[in-house]
Formats: structure tokens, sequence, C-alpha cells
């Protein structure tokens, strides 16, 4: 059994210490003139992305405006973008009379989408994944866009390829994919019809705390449940690193839209990651079915070499969970659905 790490922070500072900016988005930031929209900003990142953006502000003694967009119906209400000098808007961005509503600004970025429970339900991804996109891109054509898509745009490939790059295939299984294609391909007809410059977030897969593929692993392996190592291979970035690459985009904006890939340099093994979980708990995995020989795998190595490699290894990230978890600590209990092959979600 491995000695657990200390947390990096007291548990109560945890979205202080995932929104830190780095020296790159600093730089980035420091060129915005004017206040910033995130459109989607009550998800899994979108708080941290706005305190983020705001720290940046603050450090360079700006006092630009951050307007966090949402409906705040999934993880936290308005009071936590507010009580850190967020600006906060309540909308349902699939009304384009709201959209039309939106203050212009310079920068926006979008992490509007719908994913779990759509199985059956190609309207909403219709409706949330690609019409309030059309929108969107129309509305603020004159901005600079980040928008966040998804690894599962591409199709499957094995690890030994290091994983999909910018040009790789886009041939996705199942509906859920194929509306992030829709999205991108919104964004991307609205930048050749009006020269609108943008970047397009291919991020595979975000980990923090309470959320991610490594904490799916490690309450399994906490709870002695299966392990399906079906999808056995996976990419993973600590949130604040994506974050810092994400924001440092805004200098890579382009029209056509440029595709990004957003995550951490490593293919990784999900029976490795569940064992070293084994390590930490004194407790062994159990594992069920048969790795199949491709998975969706990105290769960011673009990004790295434009913006550095993230700065939490996965050694460190793992360490972080365990620590979480065996202090009682909370989670979001939203599982990725990583296993899932076909697609649908």
């Amino acid at each position: 059994m491995s000695p657990v790490p200390s947390l990096p922070c007291r548990p109560e500072h945890v979205d202080a210490f995932l929104s830190n900016p780095l020296a790159g988005s600093m730089a980035v930031m420091r060129e915005v003139d004017g206040p910033v929209l995130v459109l989607g900003a009550g998800g899994k990142m979108g708080l941290h992305l706005c305190r983020m953006l705001k720290e940046c502000f603050l450090r360079q003694g700006k006092q630009n405006a951050v307007i966090a967009v949402s409906r705040f119906q999934s993880l936290r209400d308005q009071e936590a973008y507010r009580e850190v000098g967020i600006e906060t808007v309540v909308a349902d961005l699939s009304d384009e009379d709201a959209v039309r509503a939106l203050p212009d600004c310079p920068v926006v970025f979008y992490l509007v989408g719908t994913k779990f429970g759509t199985q059956d339900n190609p309207e909403l991804l219709q409706r949330i994944n690609v019409d309030i996109s059309r929108s969107v891109a129309e509305r603020f054509k004159a901005s600079k866009l980040v928008v966040f898509s998804t690894g599962c745009v591409y199709s499957f490939t094995t690890p030994e390829s290091g994983g999909s790059r910018e040009e790789s295939p886009c041939d996705p299984p199942g509906a859920y994919a194929r509306s992030c294609l829709g999205r991108e391909a919104a964004f991307a007809e609205a930048s050749r019809r009006h020269g609108t410059e943008g970047t397009l977030i291919r991020l595979n897969y975000s980990v923090e705390f309470r959320y991610g593929v490594p904490v799916d692993i490690a309450r399994k392996v906490l709870q002695g449940d299966p392990i399906d190592v079906t999808t056995g291979y996976v990419n993973v970035i600590w949130q604040s690193d994506a974050l810092n690459h994400i924001i440092q985009t805004l200098g890579l904006c382009g029209s056509p839209t440029v595709p990004v890939n957003i995550t951490g340099p490593e293919v990784v093994s999900v029976r490795a990651i569940a064992r070293r979980f084994g390590d930490y708990f004194g407790r062994e995995p159990v594992f069920v079915g048969e790795t199949a020989p491709t998975a969706w795998l990105s290769n960011a190595s673009w990004s790295h070499r434009l913006f550095g490699r993230p700065g939490t290894g996965l050694e460190t990230m793992l360490g972080w969970i365990a620590a979480w978890l065996l202090a009682s600590g909370e989670t979001f209990n939203k599982p990725t659905g990583f296993e899932k092959r076909d697609g649908n979600f």
C-alpha cells in the first residue's frame, strides 16, 4: 500500500486552486480590450474558466468584466460567480431573442453542449449542440470565438498511433459525436462567411478532484465495483492545465476556425490507473471486458509545443484524487461514460 500524498490546498479552496492563471494566459489576456463573455458557464469547467479570466484581469490591474451566461440549473447557482466578481446573466440560449439580447463582447468562450441522457433524444442533440451554435455564431460574428468541442469528433485509433492529430479523420460513431461535428461545422461555416476568427477546442478528458475518468475509476476501486476495460486507454489533463491552454488558443484564432487538441501528453492505460488507485487504497481492482484495439485518443503535441507541456503529471493527479476521496471529499456524481464505444450517451 502506497502512502497517499497531501492535498495541494484546503478542501474549501479547490475552486480557487483550479482557477490559477499561468504566465501564458496572462500574456494573452493582456491583449484583450473589453469584456469577455462565457456562454454555457454553469457546467463543470465554467466557474473555473470565469475565475481564471477574471484573475488575469485583476492581476494586470484591469477592470474588464467577465460575464457568465447560463440557466444556472446544473452544478452551481449564480452566487458562486458573483461572490468572486463575475457578472451573471440568466438565459436560455435556445431562445434566439435571448441570444440577440446578450451584450457585445470582443471575446466569447462557448461552452454550450449536452451529452448525457441523449441516446434516444436526437432532437435535443440537434437543438443544443447544433442549432444554438448556428445562432451564436451569427450573433457574435464580429467577436473572437473559442469554442469547446471534444476529442470524440475523431475516429477511433490505436494506442500505438499516439492519438489523432488535428488533421486526422473525423468519422466517429454515435449521435452525440455527430452532433459535435455539427457544432464545429456551424462555427466553421459562419467563419467562412463572415471572416469570424475562432478556435475549436477538441478536449479529451479534463480531470479535477470531483470529476473525470480517474475519479470514475477510483470510486470503483474503493467500492469494489468492476471496471470495464473494453475501452482500455484514455487521455487525461488536469483541469487548470486544460483551461490555461484553452485561454492561450485566443492567440491562434483564425478564419477558417482552427481546431486545437487539448489533452495530456500520454496515452494512459485504464488498468494502470486502477492498479495505482489499488496501491493507494489497499484494494485489488476488479476488471471486466476484453480491451479493444482502439479508443478515442488525441495527440496534443502541437499545443504542447506552443504552450508547454501540462504542468500536472499523471502521478500527481492520481495522488490528489486519492487523497480527496479518502478525505470523504464530495464528487459531482457525474460519471464520464468513458467506457462507451457506440458514441451514444
